[in-house]
Parts: structure tokens; C-alpha cells; sequence
């Protein structure tokens, strides 16, 4: 599936104020799941200075620095993507501590996912009666069955809103609420999977438009590291694996670290406004 992309983003302040540096990761990434054909990144006004990097998970960040003041700034790429994933359970898990739940990496691998396994939040009772309801569903502890269970789980209990802006909710207000946007379920499922032993990491990034998703804003999912599969992509606001409808951006071990942007202003008693335009074309 080919991905057409032009995704605007437009931070507007009250008085002009001072940019500081800021970070975009907006470059979809290029792997064996997709291919990124065509990429422009447009900066108004045009920075300073402005440098890309490769950080921890191999995401391409654009790092921006300005001079003088502005009051505004636009944000805007535009992307070719082919995806490719046909099947998303076209593996076998190769290690067997890792084929049902709990799972036990080796040494070497707990050693490097270490930041993927280590909970997002200090509260786990409400991730302990998630789970007893995932077990609950299902007569196998077969790791693939769990992480399909849960995924379809999550989203039966919290429905899918828009919510543009604030930090992801905690697995406790998503439950209570029973509501949240899609990077709020990504971390709900993000910490299930870590508290039964599987490294997991959040994923910001595209997918296919449809009347019940339409393109609005990022998407956000998860991803958990099985060995001889991968990182391989779940989907709870949508309650499947991830195959070729999606279009990975940015991931990391926390939802900061995948942000589209990040970045502060100088300027006494003014007030921001972020606006976002997305279009989606696929064929």
C-alpha cells in the first residue's frame, strides 16, 4: 500500500517570543515493513540553524534553532511511504522462555531492552485486573494469543477519542474513564505487556483513513520485541496487529520520546495555540 502524506503543524503565540531549539520527528522511518520514497520538511520561518540525528531508536530528528522573535511557527512534511507487511504473524517465536506468558528474555536481551521493560507508571493494581481479565478470556498462555487478547481487551473496555493535546493518561484514568485517545491506550497496553515481562515501546505514527479513524492528527500504537519476530506492531485503538495500513514516524521507550515535536518559547505572559492539518491518501 503507498502512503500519500502532508501533515501541517502551526504553533501561534499572542506576542512575538523567542524559539527555543526544537526537535521534529516527523521522517517516517524506512525498514523492512515500509519504505519511505519521498520526504520534505518545510520551516517557516526558516531557522537559524538545523541539523538531523539519529537518536536511541533510530529515529531521524530534525533539530532546529532560531534567532530574533516570531510569533508563530509552521511545521510541515510531506511523505511518500510504501508499505509492505502483508501478514503481521509471518514468524516463529525463536526462543522458548518467550513463547508464553511470562515471558524470560536471555541475559543479553533483558540487558538491551531494559528500558522497554521497566513500567511507565507506579500504580499496577488496575494492570493486575486488566490482565485477570485478559487470562480470564482465554484457555491458552501462548504469548501471541495474549498479546491479541489484550489488544482486542483494551479495546472493548476504553473507547477511542480525540484528544489533540496533554500527556498520555495513566493505565488508571484510561480504565476509570473508560474513554482516551489513541496514545492513552497505546501506554495501557504498553504497561500490560511490561508488567508479564515483555518489552514494549510506543509508536507515533499514520494510518489508513477510514469513517470511524479519520486523519486528524498522529496515530499511536505499540510495539513489543518478540525474538525471531521483532518489534512487532499491536494496535488497541483499533484492536489488531499492525500490518501495511500503518506508517511508523517515531518510537521510543516513553511517549516523549516519540513526540512529533518538542520544544519551549521565551516570552512573558504569552499564550500558545497548536493547529493541525493532516491528509492521508492511499493506494
Amino acid at each position: 500500500m503507498q502512503f500519500r502524506i502532508d501533515h501541517k503543524t502551526t504553533y501561534s503565540y499572542t506576542a512575538p517570543v523567542f524559539l527555543e531549539p526544537f526537535a521534529v520527528r516527523l521522517r517516517p522511518k524506512t525498514d523492512i515493513n515500509q519504505r519511505l520514497l519521498e520526504f520534505e520538511l518545510e520551516i517557516n520561518p526558516i531557522p537559524t540553524g538545523r541539523t538531523e540525528v539519529n537518536d536511541l531508536d533510530g529515529n531521524v530528528t530534525a533539530l532546529l534553532w532560531f534567532s530574533d522573535l516570531h510569533d508563530h511557527l509552521r511545521i510541515r512534511s510531506r511523505s511518500v511511504v510504501e508499505t509492505c507487511l502483508d501478514n503481521p504473524f509471518n514468524f516463529l517465536i525463536a526462543d522458548p522462555d518467550c513463547q508464553s506468558i511470562p515471558v524470560s528474555y536471555s541475559k543479553q536481551a533483558r540487558e538491551s531492552l531494559r528500558a522497554y521493560r521497566e513500567p511507565l507508571n507506579a500504580s499496577s493494581e488496575p494492570v493486575r485486573k486488566l490482565l485477570d481479565e485478559v487470562s480470564g478470556s482465554s484457555s491458552s498462555n501462548e504469548t501471541i494469543t495474549f498479546l491479541s487478547q489484550l489488544c482486542r481487551v483494551i479495546h472493548s473496555r476504553v473507547t477511542p477519542v480525540l484528544r489533540h493535546e496533554g500527556a498520555p493518561y495513566s493505565p488508571e484514568e484510561s480504565l476509570e474513564k473508560g474513554t482516551g485517545a489513541c496514545r492513552d491506550l497505546a501506554v495501557l497496553f504498553i504497561e500490560a505487556c511490561r508488567h508479564v515481562g515483555l518489552a514494549s515501546r510506543f509508536v507515533s505514527g499514520y494510518h489508513e483513513v477510514s469513517s470511524e479513524l479519520p486523519a486528524e492528527h498522529l496515530h499511536a500504537w505499540a510495539e513489543v520485541y518478540l525474538p525471531g519476530g521483532g518489534w512487532r506492531g499491536f494496535d488497541p485503538t483499533n484492536g489488531f496487529a499492525v500490518a501495511d495500513r500503518h506508517v511508523a514516524v517515531a518510537t521510543g521507550a516513553s511517549p516523549e520520546h516519540a513526540a512529533p515535536t518538542s520544544g519551549s518559547f521565551r516570552g512573558t505572559g504569552v499564550e500558545s495555540q497548536m493547529s493541525v492539518e493532516l491528509t492521508i491518501e492511499t493506494s
